[in-house]
């Protein structure tokens, strides 16, 4: 299985084998550089592009998935043929039975990040203690290299293999051998929650839109309880008040200029920000009235560009009859729950696991 790191620091040994892309010092002789987004990632006028090690990979067992930590961890292939692979998480005793799962896609604008990526690690270990579940953390295709819907095809994978897992047991193959049957073994594939934050909030939104029009055909016994959305990146040609006014400090984990260039590397070539992948809410998109969404919970971060844009989803979604829970956490902005760049990130970040933990404990009930 391939990674898609450049040189990033390796703590451990992961299950998995990392293959950096390198491709000649600093992009050399691959002409001028088209895009870039500073410290994270380079586009050279043929294509070639570069990740550049602003947050180290770490193997599945560092850190707080180490032995005798209570949560247990492990890499396994999804889709082989595209190289797309999952972390799974669960606890370690499980006192009450099976617990839900969520299915969880990282942020990165689509072009960077990994589920491997330390800050993910950490965060992603703290759910099945703080919210009462086991994980499914999905490393999906990147653009520019695999522009949209490149990823939402990798989540439907994921899914698919989620699926395959459930199955195990009702008579059909589990499509992988007896290295996942700990982590199937406490999970509750009646009780399934789509998640992630940023880019991954927009791949979740996607796949249980798909999944409501029947995509992947019957899920059973499957059966999706809800969508937990933080921080969703989308965008659109008209500016909000917040993408226009909220003044950013220098270590923000999004700027207008950065969410522009990710959308330029992310969808098709020539689109606008108001193609339906980009901007539910536009005059192409499918009106939300005809979506089958599962409940959702919307987690917005008061100082985020992306503010206006994820309150306006939610006012959408609410008018449109669908079910919708929304929390705002103030003082912080885009992906503090995983990058820690605010003085209020910890505080906030507990107060965001709990409204997951009872959102998923809610849903599961009913």
């Amino acid at each position: 299985m391939r990674r898609r790191r450049m040189g990033a620091l390796h703590v451990g040994e992961p299950r998995i084998s990392f293959q950096p892309q390198v491709g000649g010092k600093n992009g050399a002789g691959h002409g001028a550089v088209v895009e870039e987004i500073h410290g994270l990632i380079r586009v050279h006028k043929d294509g070639h592009v570069e990740r550049l090690p602003a947050i180290p990979d770490v193997p599945c067992t560092w850190g707080s998935t180490a032995a005798g930590s209570g949560v247990l961890a492990r890499d396994v292939v999804v889709d082989r043929a595209t190289g797309v692979w999952a972390r799974l998480y669960a606890p370690a005793n499980v006192p009450a039975g099976k617990v839900p799962v969520v299915v969880y896609f990282h942020g990165g604008g689509f072009c960077v990040g990994s589920a491997a990526w330390s800050c993910y690690h950490e965060f992603l270990a703290q759910l099945p203690a703080k919210a009462g579940c086991a994980v499914m953390s999905v490393d999906y295709r990147l653009a520019p290299e695999h522009r949209l819907p490149a990823a939402f095809d990798d989540g439907m994978a994921a899914v698919r293999w989620l699926r395959q897992q459930a199955g195990h047991g009702y008579g059909r193959s589990s499509g992988a051998s007896d290295e996942v049957a700990w982590w199937r073994g406490r999970c509750r594939f009646d009780r399934v929650f789509l998640m992630g934050d940023s880019a991954g909030a927009s791949i979740a939104f996607h796949v249980a839109a798909r999944l409501g029009q029947g995509q992947l055909g019957g899920l059973a016994p499957l059966c999706v309880k809800g969508a937990i959305l933080v921080q969703p990146f989308f965008g659109g040609e008209a500016r909000t008040a917040s993408e226009k006014t909220t003044p950013q400090p220098p270590r923000s984990a999004l700027s207008l200029a950065t969410s522009d260039s990710y959308w330029r590397m992310a969808l098709p070539s020539g689109s606008t920000r108001d193609h339906p992948w980009c901007n539910p809410l536009s005059r192409g998109a499918p009106r939300l009235e005809t979506l089958p969404l599962p409940p959702v919970l919307v987690c917005v971060a008061e100082a985020d560009i992306l503010r206006d844009r994820n309150l306006e989803l939610c006012r959408a979604l609410r008018k449109a009859g669908r079910s919708v829970e929304q929390a705002t956490y103030g003082g912080v902005g885009h992906a503090f729950q995983v990058l820690h760049n605010y003085h209020l990130s910890q505080p906030r970040t507990q107060e965001m696991l709990a409204h997951i933990r009872a959102f998923v404990a809610a849903r599961s009930s009913s």
